[in-house]
């Protein structure tokens, strides 16, 4: 249905348009031929809204223009209307990244939280700082923790990055996940208090003086939130790190923050007396060139010599001590990961528990240890979720004992067969007949081993016929060589074949690759993270509001915020 629209601005008049198949590209297109002027240098206004582009396919009636609509048409420079465009596109491709970030640590987090086996080579487990696996009471918050570390985790490489503003939209994501969290828990350890340092370290750099009662309130639940997992005058804290000083950087943000809160609500003395304390902790931090340069001789990097040194009050015995132990616990992680590899491996090979729940290698372990054949204990244990007593009464029942040998027996030659399978029709597809492909493989021989008794046999070619292709005339095969390597797998596979698909469940819904970044980013972390700040920007803050307070001269009274 034609409607009229009335046209004022770089051309005047009515435009016919069919408001249910015109666009704002077409509408656009036709007000600049009109006003002779380039589509990128017109503007559209609709009732005080700029009518975007989007993606061009949105209607004018479904954008809410309607017949005798008013339009003003404004001209802008076309590189200010690239810019729009660029920076509208910016915007978008910001907005899905966040999007990605949080459905991949969602994703991630109940995968890893509910003790099925993960469909990656790596498993999320929660540590504390000594490296000792942390079991929460519940999935619901064990989910909810891992969530907030991934968030908090990517947050910090986007503050590396001088992304606040990402960074600010990450950190209230894993802040939302925290509070799902056991509070009971929460209280104990200094994560969330740090997520609400970095927060107000986020406003302070994009300079967001209209946060300022917001960033108060975060900085006092920090404070509190500190001292609580710290201890009164960090005694807890230094038992756990053997007498060192990791947390000085973290508490100097932290009094920076609190001295530019404080001095833009006009409490100077409050903020002079902050701000003189981060100076003093600033000046702690700061790296003799002697002591780095010791340090580095000794074969270790820049930034870990800086920061052992940071770390143990610029003592260079006991910055070299804590290298070395750091890099011994490195080695130590790096076994611990491989074996874990190691076993999760072999737990997929046992397939799952009813529940979804992998076979529980430690009570494996027991029925192995008084005599049971490993397979044969995995599978009394699988079909009884993992519940030993009934597993031991399933072994020692001959009856149901020799059922379950015969469904292992059973599966392996199922696998066997479907292996075999592959192997016949990956060579008969490469031309050898069928006859004598069946008699080399029957002798036990491998893909390769049979080829090559097929190669120097008289006559042994493959058969190409004038004018044949071998993927078309022969049986095309239905399993490469990496497919056929699968089915080592065991039997997990035949098991997802009786019924039980959740293993693999999503695999095509899955970000990989943004689920791969939040876990290098974890894996790159370690314990102490958290307090490893490069305190340069800190610095200069420091003595900018310094000089702002010296400039204020020094009277407290209360001056209006900035």
């Amino acid at each position: 249905m034609a409607a009229k629209l009335k046209v004022a601005g770089t051309w005047s008049g009515a435009i016919e348009v069919e408001l249910d198949g015109w666009t704002v590209p077409m509408l656009r297109e036709e007000v600049a031929r009109r006003s002779g002027l380039s589509p990128d240098s017109i503007n559209l206004i609709c009732g005080g809204k700029v009518l975007k582009d989007g993606d061009g396919a949105a209607k004018l009636s479904e954008l809410g223009v309607r017949g005798n609509a008013k339009i003003l048409s404004t001209r802008v420079c076309v590189d200010q209307g690239k810019s729009l465009k660029e920076e509208a596109m910016a915007e978008d491709e910001r907005s899905r990244r966040l999007a990605r970030v949080k459905a991949a640590a969602t994703a991630l987090a109940k995968r890893h939280a509910d003790g099925s086996l993960p469909l990656e080579d790596f498993n999320i487990e929660l540590e504390d700082q000594s490296g000792h696996k942390v079991n929460m009471g519940s999935e619901t918050d064990q989910r909810a923790v891992m969530m907030g570390l991934m968030l908090h985790s990517n947050a910090k490489q986007l503050i590396r990055r001088q992304k606040y503003k990402d960074a600010l939209e990450v950190l209230e994501m894993g802040e939302e996940s925290f509070s799902l969290c056991n509070p009971q828990f929460i209280e104990m350890v200094d994560n969330v208090p740090i997520l609400q340092i970095d927060m107000v370290w986020c406003y302070f750099m994009l300079r967001d003086i209209s946060s300022l009662s917001v960033a108060g309130i975060r900085l006092q639940k920090a404070r509190e939130g500190i001292e609580r997992a710290h201890g009164k005058d960090y005694s807890r804290v230094r038992l756990l790190q053997g007498g060192r000083f990791p947390e000085i950087a973290l508490h100097m943000r932290l009094e920076l923050l609190e001295g530019v809160v404080t001095y833009h609500n006009g409490h100077l003395d409050k903020s002079r007396k902050a701000l003189t304390s981060a100076q003093e902790k600033f000046l702690k931090l700061q790296v003799p060139d002697e002591s780095l340069s010791l340090v580095m001789s000794m074969g270790f990097k820049e930034h870990n010599a800086r920061r052992a040194l940071r770390m143990n009050n610029q003592d260079v015995g006991s910055a070299v001590d804590f290298l070395i132990e750091e890099k011994a616990k490195k080695l130590q992680k790096r076994e611990e990961d491989m074996k874990r590899r190691q076993e999760l491996s072999e737990q997929k090979s046992y397939g799952v528990t009813l529940t979804k729940k992998p076979v529980d290698l430690k009570s494996l372990n027991e029925l192995v240890s008084i005599g049971f054949e490993k397979a044969l204990a995995a599978e009394a244990l699988r079909r009884n979720e993992n519940d030993t007593q009934k597993a031991l009464d399933d072994l020692t029942n001959p009856e149901t004992n020799a059922a379950i040998q015969n469904d292992i027996e059973s599966r392996k030659r199922k696998r066997q067969r479907k292996s075999d399978k592959a192997a016949i029709e990956q060579l008969v597809s490469m031309g050898f007949e069928r006859s004598s492909v069946i008699q080399a493989l029957s002798g036990g021989c491998d893909v390769e081993q049979a080829m090559q008794q097929l190669l120097a046999q008289p006559q042994g070619l493959p058969n190409q016929p004038e004018n044949a292709n071998p993927a078309t005339d022969a049986n095309p095969a239905t399993a490469s060589a990496s497919s056929i390597n699968n089915e080592d797998s065991g039997s997990t596979k035949e098991i997802d074949e009786e019924g039980d698909t959740s293993t693999h469940a999503g695999m095509d819904d899955r970000d990989v690759e943004m689920e791969e970044e939040l876990a290098d980013e974890l894996a790159q972390a370690d314990a102490l993270s958290d307090y490893d700040i490069e305190v340069t920007k800190e610095g200069e803050a420091i003595e900018e509001y310094l000089s702002l307070l010296a400039s204020a001269g020094g009277s407290s009274s209360e001056t209006q915020p900035r």
